[in-house]
């Protein structure tokens, strides 16, 4: 958990950053006092998954972020580590969505090229859409709009200081796990503390906070816990709205419901955080 020192801040800061510090280090990890669910929480499989785009790409050792003593300074540090890896991601992303809207238009032009075949069969594996047998469908291709597509920057950067207490929990610091990723077979990753009785879960164990971020990435496209979120987007997108603004982050943390067992408070929390850092985000939420 994150040591928080008045001094430095704001009354309001203080609350603010050590409830976030108290939620990510202690509910979202450790089910303590709790009966196991019967079924395994949607937002904690990892699985790792090959990625001809990833080439390696890697935003450098995280600093340590619980010698930072100014709140103000932490954050700015924070934001700044993650952002070079989340834009790289969505720029891939991007990049995945533009060659799907060229697939769409030949589908629909009765064009398709077996080059377009392929890259379908390629991102059919990665995003988990089954393809027919007969190949691209219009089915498929609405599937595949939903779930590739980019997520706000200002969402992954309060999901990454909450689920990693601004990047100090042990599983941020020994894991490099900055999103809350559980995994389930033994050795795969760190065993919590304070495991409830019964439970085999670890939490994900990844190569580098950039494998963190893309795993964040994949599991929100393409986990059935949040299709509502896709759609919430998909709907943005076909009214020409944002999807990279601080309003659409707020817009979307209503499809984050299932990934904490807090559910509706859980997504009050987000929205609190993003309109509390509104200075730190390019469009200056109002």
């Amino acid at each position: 958990m994150a040591t928080i020192h008045k001094c430095s801040m704001r009354k309001s800061e203080f609350l603010v950053i050590a409830a976030v510090s108290m939620i990510a280090g202690c509910s979202l990890y450790d089910y303590q006092n709790r009966k196991q669910p019967t079924d395994k929480p949607p937002k904690q499989v990892y699985q790792p998954t090959p990625s001809p785009s990833f080439s390696g790409h890697s935003i450098g050792e995280a600093p340590d972020f619980s010698a930072i003593n100014n709140v103000t300074a932490k954050k700015r540090a924070f934001f700044n580590y993650l952002r070079p890896g989340i834009a790289f991601e969505n720029q891939r992303v991007l990049k995945e969505r533009r060659r799907l809207d060229t697939i769409r238009n030949h589908f629909l032009a009765g064009e398709v090229s077996p080059q377009d075949q392929d890259y379908a069969i390629a991102l059919s594996k990665r995003y988990r859409v089954k393809l027919t047998p007969s190949g691209i469908n219009q089915q498929w291709l609405d599937q595949m709009l939903h779930r590739v597509d980019v997520i706000p920057e200002a969402l992954v950067l309060v999901q990454g200081a909450n689920e990693s207490a601004w990047g100090t929990s042990r599983f941020a610091t020994q894991a490099n796990n900055y999103f809350g990723q559980w995994c389930y077979s033994s050795g795969c990753g760190v065993i919590p503390l304070q495991r409830g009785e019964g439970m085999t879960h670890e939490v994900a164990k990844f190569s580098s906070v950039q494998q963190s971020i893309e795993g964040y990435f994949m599991n929100v496209n393409r986990n059935k816990a949040y299709e509502e979120l896709r759609e919430i987007r998909y709907q943005r997108h076909l009214r020409g709205e944002s999807l990279t603004d601080t309003t659409a982050a707020i817009a979307l943390t209503q499809g984050l419901l299932k990934y904490s067992e807090r559910g509706e408070a859980y997504v009050k929390d987000l929205q609190t955080m993003i309109r509390h850092n509104k200075s730190f985000w390019k469009d200056h939420l109002k």
